[in-house]
Order: C-alpha cells, then structure tokens, then sequence
C-alpha cells in the first residue's frame, strides 16, 4: 500500500468537513426541535444488535445492506444498523410499553454494506420519527406534515410529494387468488413499469376478465391528482379494500394541498416500493437537483408483533448529509479574533464572551493565519488596561 492509498476512503463512505458539519449540526438541531414541538420524544438506537431482532418486520428488505458480525460473548449473530425503523419499532412494542399513541424521533449513523444510486451512500446520518398507536389518517397526514416541514427546514423551496397506496394492488390480487409464484412475475413486471409486460402476466395469471382489466390499468395510473379520479372509474367494480385506498389518498392530497400548496403532488398507483413491509399509504419527497427522494416513508402497521405488540406505525426518514446539501451558501462570518498574550483581563474577557454564546478563538503563539482565515469578523482590542470587541477593519 502505498502512503496515498492510506488515505483513501471504501467506496459509497465519506467523511464531513467544514462547513459541511456544522451546516449538519444546526440542521440536527432544527429538525429535532421541531419534532419535539410537535411532541416527538427523541431515542438513541444502538449502533450493533442481533440479527434476529434487526432483520424482522421491516427489517427483512436490509438483509443484503447489513454488516454481520459474531458477537465474542454469546457467539450470536450481530448485525450493524442500516436502518433505524426496525429498531424503533422494537423499542416501542418491547422497550416503552406506552399507551395510546407514541411518537418517536431520532438523528443517529447507520452503516450499509451496500448501496446503489436511490439510497446515497454507505454511512447516512439517518434522521426521521415514527408515530406508533394510531390507525387513523389522521397520523399519516402529519407525517406528511412534518416531513415537508422538514425539507422547507433545510432551505427546500420547490418541493414534489410522490403518494401511492400498497393496498390497492394489495386487494386487486387477494382477490385475485394468485399462486406465490404468478403474483411474483406480475408483481416484477410492474415495477419494471412495462405495460407489455405486464399484460403477458395477466394473461397467464388472472382469470377474471374485470380483475385482468383492473390490473392493466395500474400501470398506466400515475401523474397528477386527477389520477385519483381515473382511477376511481377504473376499479368500480374492484374490491371494498381499493376504494377506502383511494379515499385516504384523496384526503391526504386534500390535507397536503391546504397547508403547503406550493407542493407538486405526484400518484403512482403501480408503485410497489416497500411491497413486504408497507401496509397503506407511502410516499417519497423530492427537491430538484437530486436524483433521488429526500424523504421516504408511508404506513407500516403491525411490525411489532414480531417483538410481541402489533401496533399501528406511520414515519418517515430521511438522509442529513443530503438534506445539508441544499443549503449551498458558506455559513456567515462570526467570530471573535483574540490575540496571543498572556493577560489575566483578556481571559476574564474571552471566557465571559464565551458564556453568553459568542465564538471567541484565541491565536496561538507564531501562528501565521488571522481573523479572515478562522471566519471572524471582530477582534479584540485593548483599551487602556481593558479589552473590547471591535469591528474588524
């Protein structure tokens, strides 16, 4: 190896540096402020668990993403987080054992062993909340609310909201009675969006000529709010199930439109993402400029039983080193330059400053950089045998 190669990072991991991290810090602090204005207790993961309780629930998806490893006391095996949901999840069906509903925020590092070009890197500083108890729509639509709110919080001014229902196609085949291994074809054909491929599956697998129409149409379902009403034609005759779907998308558009009509909204009735954990409504927020949603989340009920408590579950998450991203102007100049001497009255002065909140950084013998370099925009001048913040000149 080389001493270059010494440096060098292993794909998909980065390191944050100024002004990067403290952008992340102020941003961190914002977004759980927020959460706990809206009454989100914050929680703290930890970083490493057994497999068995990672990779259950909403978990199952993360298998190929986890680092594994054996743990030297138990000779169990341990995985490191790539997803903190699961985790949380756990805490509230066997660590809290609240009543009623439980709304839960975090801000902590996950590590992948994979990634590809919708989850970013390997090592997100994973950031979002999960609201526990509440079947009602009323949980999702303020999960919606907070996670726009989030990306107006981090400078997002154009916003895109992406809404779909995994209960729509859910229902279309239970009704359908599809064998395992046909509803997987049908299924793969529609996440490829392939209209031709799609209709080749339903012709060897549905045999009910209206359930066959209602499965075409999905794959043409997607665009605007007037979505909603297409789609309310072309399942009259589907199941129960599909029309309270559509119901609840066409409530939370409502809700969404009323509080920030500046977003675009987006439906995609054929999205499948999330498929065997998602239980009702999902979405994706995007922002231009980037290539993948900001934020991602949706409806994931009963993910507890496995940790012996179903409950309700709404959330979303979202990436903080991409969210600082947006905010693209170097932080502001403010400092205090105090100079290199020893003298008992500047060190009353500079400690005092620092007590109130002011950034005070003192030279060091010989340094040759100044004020500019260190982004302050006063020093510290004496004064008789006082000192005094002045402007810089």
């Amino acid at each position: 190896m080389t001493i270059a190669d010494r440096w060098l990072l292993p794909d998909g991991m980065d390191e944050v540096l100024p002004p990067q991290a403290a952008r992340m810090e102020e941003l961190r602090r914002a977004l759980l402020d927020l959460y706990h204005r809206w009454g989100y207790d914050q929680v703290m993961p930890p970083p490493v668990e057994f497999l068995d309780s990672l990779l259950t629930g909403t978990g199952t998806d993360l298998e190929l993403q986890t680092f594994k490893l054996t743990d030297q006391l138990t000779g169990r095996m341990m995985g490191v987080s790539a997803d903190v949901t699961p985790q949380v999840a756990r805490m509230d069906a066997h660590s809290l054992h609240r009543q009623g509903p439980v709304r839960l925020c975090y801000c902590t590092n996950v590590l992948r062993a994979t990634a590809d070009q919708h989850q970013g890197g390997r090592s997100p500083v994973q950031v979002g909340l999960e609201l526990f108890g509440h079947a009602g729509l009323e949980a999702d639509l303020e999960v919606l609310r907070l996670a726009l709110g989030s990306l107006s919080a981090a400078g997002a001014d154009e916003m895109h909201l992406a809404l779909g229902h995994i209960g729509i196609y859910r229902s279309l085949v239970q009704a359908a009675d599809l064998e395992p291994a046909r509803e997987r074809a049908l299924f793969e054909a529609l996440e490829l969006k392939s209209p031709g491929e799609v209709a080749a599956r339903v012709a060897e697998s549905v045999e009910d000529p209206a359930l066959a129409e209602m499965f075409l149409a999905l794959v043409h379902l997607h665009g605007g709010p007037e979505v909603l009403e297409q789609a309310r034609e072309a399942f009259a005759e589907a199941p129960a199930p599909v029309g309270a779907a559509l119901d609840q998308l066409r409530e939370l558009c409502a809700g969404v439109a009323a509080d920030y009509p500046q977003v675009t909204l987006y439906f995609d009735l054929a999205e499948l993402r999330g498929y065997q954990y998602h239980t009702g409504m999902m979405f994706a927020a995007y922002v231009p400029g980037y290539g993948q949603a900001l934020a991602k989340g949706g409806r994931y009920d009963d993910t507890g039983r496995v940790f012996g408590r179903a409950r309700p579950a709404t959330g979303f998450s979202m990436d903080l080193k991409l969210l600082a991203s947006l905010a693209v102007d170097e932080p502001p100049c403010d400092g205090i330059w105090a100079p290199a001497e020893e003298d008992a009255v500047l060190a009353e002065v500079v400690a005092r400053l620092r007590q109130d909140g002011e950034r005070v950084i003192q030279a060091l013998p010989g340094q040759r950089t100044g004020p500019a370099e260190h982004r302050c925009n006063r020093r510290l001048v004496r004064l008789g045998e006082d000192w005094q913040v002045s402007p810089l000149a």
